[in-house]
């Protein structure tokens, strides 16, 4: 989102401490709840082997359901993400439902977890029609956004200027706690929630506590919501920081909410219903700051139902997660899913750390509390593991902190384990009066700014070993805080951020992810009503805008940007327009120096980036793009050796993969290069390995003939693409090349992965493509 910022210097004088964990950055964990006596399932049935006697599918399901239970209740019917409904069952009942004919899989409920201005502008997306085509067409355009539901009375809703209703819209605006239909408009022109399946597992909903009802009692999902689509609104800020004008992706667009968030996560069984309904409801882009673990695609309800939404031309955005930068930690992995990493933006919220020998260290912060409030000098110092008598004090987790030891003073908390803001409370209910929260060296120098109940900021891990040095050593160690409110220009922008999840791809190593990398740091956009900008119950705070991060905010970006293209581009499919944001995104700063990644302070790569960072201005021209069908799809699923019945699972159909047939995963049409080779070739024999790739590239702009060029990191590998020249005569046309990768010569038993990068280029256009080489 977008905040047009003038650098406000505000000077406070102060002591303070960060939180820990995740106030800001969401956690991106998924975890099987216990098998109890009684467990959540999804079943998925083969609808085109329901015998005659059958009247409707429905009564199939249940007589199905009926032979090994009796009491046991659909808890929904799904008829478009998948064919099948979702029951409590035990264990034992699951396994016997699963050797009933046209029962492809009985898969237990998961838990799933959200992933959690300026931007338009650092995008290059400006508020006139020069650089974005005003149709029509964007508002048009339906974004759906799964996530914890939404504030309608937020101004990033407003429909003033925006026409009827797109006639393609079949959705709904559904009432409930708080929330009733006339809360929709022209520009939240959906609402509904899905709480069957969380309410099976973990019990009825506290509508004393969170809203049955689509109403968002978090803030999240009105923060994905308005970053993709939020309508423009002047004044906008977070206590002043990020000052301006914040406005969505597509401004002009239409948002769809489905809450399947609640208190105690998002459950699976929910997540497929709302994309069941999606679908139905005629969305054009699904957006899913969520995700969990990695496992195969007939196995993964996300990927499930985005491959039905895929089917029916929707594109589906998800978030790769927070669980960076651990390689292989993403998630929602699955090719016909975009799948969106984190970047930093240019802007920054400056607040320093002045101890008492002198010395000064930078950090961040969005505390704006009452100045007078704040320490006005140098004030006591004190490190939370020597004010604690339990052994994780440093933490500053509840109850650790003695009130004697700590009162009056700024405390030094170690980030980890709780919350960073929480931290902050737990340092103000003892007494303290200020806080600096320590990176350690699993966050390094990524820094995080939180609106913190006390004065209080954020030191990298560096800086952080520095202070605690003088805090331990002097002995009578004193500390104020500085303040400086937002700063703009910071440089070098982007780098990918730390937390952001990164590949290689575990279920389909062939396959490159994360897709892309969008702004996912500290960005402004709406928040709900009903809690503070920290989260906390006790923050009693209410902010119409808040500044948060994750991948979570990553996510809705690219899905307002494919609105943007789709409004633009309405006959692309979803795969040509994931190949536009791909094949312009970039890879180096205009110095020409290579994209950075904030947790090695080094260059990024394609596991950190994907194809790059998006660039929406150039996307919207990208003279070639790699287009994908359904039947691509359902020949990689064949590639990956998928049974019929797993196929069936995704595809709701049989599907019959032809024997006499050699499918393979590196011929998917793919804006992107992985390539894996063998473990036999990496222990220094002199040998030699082939692989080659398959691509197409269909004419998108005028005629014209691109060359191929190849940059490669690598002397192991030799890279070569046939033929080197395309030539393109009229819109729509195809043309075939092949790149051939071939590893010769010795190659040492360390080789480490390389990278390199394809470009076709027209004089105007490029189309680039990265490379990740891997040895297994």
């Amino acid at each position: 989102m977008r905040t047009m910022s003038t650098s406000v210097m505000l000077l406070f004088l102060l002591g303070l401490c960060h939180l820990s964990t995740a106030a800001a950055v969401d956690k991106n964990d998924i975890a099987k709840p216990k098998m109890t006596a009684s467990t959540t399932y999804i079943v998925h049935m083969a609808k085109s082997e329901m015998p005659a006697s059958f009247e409707h599918h429905t009564h199939w399901y249940d007589s199905s359901l009926k032979t090994v239970s009796d009491s046991a209740e659909m808890v929904y019917i799904y008829s478009n993400a998948i064919h099948g409904f979702s029951t409590k069952l035990t264990p034992e009942q699951a396994e016997s439902l699963q050797s009933q004919p046209g029962v492809l899989s009985v898969l237990p409920e998961l838990k799933y977890e959200l992933h959690t201005t300026r931007t338009p502008e650092f995008l290059g997306l400006g508020q006139t029609t020069e650089t974005i085509p005003q149709s029509n067409s964007e508002s048009d355009v339906i974004i759906g956004v799964l996530d914890t539901g939404v504030w309608p009375e937020s101004k990033s809703f407003d429909d003033t200027g925006l026409g009827p209703v797109p006639g393609s819209w079949k959705g709904a605006c559904e009432s409930g706690t708080n929330f009733n239909s006339s809360n929709c408009n022209r520009k939240l022109i959906g609402a509904r929630y899905f709480a069957k399946g969380y309410e099976a597992t973990v019990g009825p909903i506290e509508t004393s506590k969170e809203s049955k009802s689509p109403r968002d009692d978090d803030g999240h999902g009105t923060h994905t919501a308005s970053t993709a689509a939020g309508s423009a609104v002047s004044g906008a800020s977070l206590f002043g920081y990020a000052p301006g004008t914040a406005r969505g992706m597509a401004p002009r667009a239409r948002i769809a909410a489905y809450k399947v968030c609640w208190v105690g996560g998002c459950f699976s069984s929910d997540i497929v219903a709302a994309i069941d309904q999606a679908i139905a409801d005629n969305v054009n882009v699904l957006s899913m700051s969520l995700g969990g673990g990695m496992s195969d695609y007939f196995r993964d309800s996300v990927a499930i139902g985005a491959f039905s939404a895929m089917e029916k031309g929707i594109l589906i955005s998800c978030s790769a997660g927070n669980a960076g930068p651990s390689a292989y930690s993403l998630s929602n992995s699955a090719p016909w899913i975009t799948t969106v990493g984190a970047g930093t933006l240019d802007r920054d919220f400056p607040a320093f750390v002045s101890l008492g020998n002198g010395k000064n260290f930078s950090g961040v912060s969005l505390y704006r509390g009452n100045s007078n409030a704040a320490p006005t000098a140098l004030t006591p110092f004190v490190y939370a593991g020597n004010a604690s008598n339990a052994t994780s004090g440093n933490l500053c987790m509840m109850g650790t902190l003695i009130p004697e030891r700590v009162k009056g003073k700024i405390v030094m908390c170690d980030r980890g384990v709780n919350a960073r803001v929480q931290k902050g409370a737990v340092v103000k209910a003892a007494g303290g009066v200020g806080m600096i929260l320590a990176n350690t060296a699993a966050n390094g120098e990524e820094l995080v700014a939180d609106s913190h109940l006390l004065p209080a900021t954020s030191v990298g891990q560096q800086n952080a070993d520095v202070i605690k040095s003088y805090l331990l050593k002097d002995p009578n160690p004193t500390a104020t805080i500085l303040f400086e409110g937002t700063k703009v220009g910071v440089q070098p922008s982007p780098v990918v951020a730390a937390f952001s999840s990164r590949g290689p791809n575990s279920v389909t190593p062939d396959v490159l992810k994360p897709d892309i990398v969008a702004p996912g740091v500290n960005i402004l956009a709406g928040w709900s009503g009903a809690i503070g900008p920290t989260g906390l119950a006790i923050d009693a705070r209410r902010v119409a805008f808040n500044i948060i991060s994750g991948t979570s905010m990553s996510c809705p970006h690219v899905s307002g940007l494919a609105a943007l293209l789709k409004g633009a581009h309405p006959e692309w499919s979803p795969a040509a327009i994931r190949s536009a944001l791909m094949t312009t995104a970039y890879t180096a700063y205009k110095n020409g120096q290579k994209l950075q990644d904030v947790a090695t302070g080094k260059p990024s790569t394609p596991f950190d980036h994907g194809a790059g960072h998006v660039d929406p201005i150039s996307a919207l021209n990208p003279g070639l793009v790699y287009d994908l069908t359904v039947d691509d799809y359902l020949n990689f699923l064949c590639a990956l050796n998928y049974s019929a019945s797993e196929i069936n699972s995704l595809a709701k159909r049989s599907y019959t993969c032809d024997e006499k047939k050699k499918y393979s995963v590196r011929d998917l049409n793919y804006p992107s290069f992985a390539v894996n080779f063998e473990s036999r070739y990496g222990g220094g024999t002199t040998s030699s390995n082939v692989v080659k790739y398959t691509r197409t590239l269909t004419n998108v702009g005028p005629p014209g003939t691109y060359k191929a060029s190849v940059t490669s990191e690598s002397q192991l590998v030799k890279i070569s693409v046939e033929p080197e020249t395309l030539s393109f005569s009229q819109a729509n046309e195809k043309k075939v090349y092949t790149v051939t990768f071939s590893a010769v010569g010795s190659v040492p038993a360390n080789a480490v992965n390389s990278f390199g990068r394809v470009e076709w280029s027209d004089g105007k256009h490029i189309v680039g493509s990265p490379i990740a080489i891997s040895w297994n």
